[in-house]
């Protein structure tokens, strides 16, 4: 028996619980590889790897051993002032795979802490290098995209600008700046793409400009905007940043939470554009979705400026389980899964079969704006009917009960529908994916829909 809604003690994340009155939360008993496995033993598909975290499959017999041998020698040490074999190695690991410039490695254990980390650790490093060179004026504030998404703690969610998780705690809330999006999807019909991400930098640049006295940092999720719905702008624009950072001598923060470790079919999405940002923040495929971590990785330039006798020079931020063993092993062999598995060019056939099954769905009449960005693939929900957008995006809820019951996991944002599977996926489960994702466009555009305000509390938030 499932507890409903009203008498379990269980408060979900980004759910309105409210619709599992009538719809109870289905259970998972066990999971293996790109597999999790119902109550009642049905097998699901899981299409966007538990929240976009789980890299080679669920429970991999490489991870759970590493994790199983750290657990006879310790679970758990203060990081303040001790230091152990596995988060030494970890971070010699990430320095190895990433730009010369990234030499240093602060952990914490999420993804918005992460955020938190590189702005405060921006901020800081301004203020202190004011007072070594008088006259300098001191920064405070940062620029980040439209459409953004940084995570929900208070620093990180005054640099997010989805409304939705926002709006009702502005009054917490610090005020930064805001450039217009790259989303390539917002170009008119008869604009180059090229002329749309110029016309979107040179408004970036002149932001820069008028307030280049009092900026710290760019902050940008690069390549795809994720919780916006899977947004995509290519690598040249990253390129640009890197530049106009340099130029403006202000911080550049990418934001890799999400597209890290393979996502966008090379290692970190940075790479793409050839570029090294002055923090690069990683969390969940950083332990393939095993346990809790994240990790920023800046410059000897950055460190430097923290490195004093003077106590409070230092960067006093902490968490109780900062590079916590346990997570570090399941890292470390992930990390060797990718070496041994020769990983990112296997998904190269992947990332082959995704463009032409997104270019056959993209003739569907209820399906618009097909994209892709390495192991990411998304699409639009679209009705040619002229119905409001509050049902397109209810048709998209219907659309993932549909697929669910039929052994899919996919979670829309809105009416954005995207697939980001676990790499050890096969060609044959791509295929079902697609399957089982067309018929459920094709008995979600059939249902009648409420638009109403009512109706849609009923169905509740379907968020990323």
């Amino acid at each position: 028996m499932h507890a409903s809604a009203r008498t379990s003690a269980l408060w979900h994340p980004c759910t309105q619980m409210y619709q599992h009155d009538a719809n109870p939360v289905p259970r998972i008993t066990r999971a293996k590889g790109a597999y999790l496995y119902l109550d009642n033993g049905q097998p699901v598909l899981d299409g966007i790897s538990s929240w976009w975290v789980n890299l080679h499959g669920h429970s991999h017999p490489a991870i759970n051993a590493a994790i199983t041998d750290q657990l006879q020698q310790f679970e758990q040490v203060i990081l303040a002032g001790f230091t152990h074999s596995p988060i030494e190695q970890l971070a010699a690991k990430l320095v190895d795979a990433t730009p010369a410039p990234l030499t240093r490695c602060f952990f914490a254990d999420s993804g918005s802490a992460a955020v938190e980390v590189a702005l405060k650790m921006s901020l800081q490093f301004w203020h202190q290098t004011t007072e070594q060179q008088s006259g300098k004026p001191e920064r405070n504030t940062f620029i980040s995209l439209e459409n953004g998404y940084h995570g929900e703690t208070l620093g990180s969610l005054s640099v997010t600008d989805i409304p939705l998780f926002s709006s009702q705690y502005r009054p917490l809330l610090i005020q930064h700046l805001r450039a217009p999006t790259p989303d390539l999807s917002l170009k008119e019909h008869d604009q180059s793409d090229e002329d749309f991400l110029l016309q979107r930098f040179v408004q970036l640049k002149i932001l820069v400009e008028e307030n280049q006295q009092r900026i710290c940092a760019i902050i940008v999720e690069p390549l795809v905007q994720g919780a916006a719905g899977m947004k995509m702008y290519p690598p040249v624009y990253l390129s640009w940043l890197r530049q106009l950072c340099d130029e403006y001598q202000i911080h550049l923060i990418l934001d890799e939470i999400a597209v890290g470790f393979g996502r966008t079919g090379t290692l970190f999405a940075h790479e793409q554009a050839g570029i090294c940002p002055d923090f690069l923040c990683l969390s969940k495929g950083l332990t393939a979705g095993y346990l809790p971590m994240s990790c920023v990785m800046t410059t000897d330039e950055v460190y430097q400026v923290f490195y004093s006798p003077d106590v409070a020079k230092g960067f006093l931020h902490s968490h109780s389980f900062t590079g916590n063993p346990l997570a570090a092993r399941a890292a470390l062999a992930s990390l060797a899964i990718f070496e041994q598995e020769n990983t990112l060019q296997k998904n190269q056939q992947h990332i082959q079969q995704f463009k032409h099954k997104l270019a056959e769905l993209g003739k569907h009449p209820n399906v618009a704006n097909c994209r892709q960005t390495g192991m990411i693939a998304a699409f639009d929900l679209v009705q040619p009917d002229g119905l409001s957008y509050p049902a397109t995006q209810q048709r998209a809820r219907l659309m993932a009960q549909y697929a669910l019951q039929h052994g899919l996991l996919i979670r829309p944002i809105g009416n954005h529908v995207y697939f980001i599977p676990p790499y050890c996926i096969t060609a044959d489960e791509i295929n079902q994916m697609f399957e089982i994702t067309i018929h459920a466009i094709n008995w979600a555009i059939s249902q009648p829909v409420a638009t109403g305000t009512h109706h849609m509390l009923h169905s509740g938030l379907n968020l990323p």
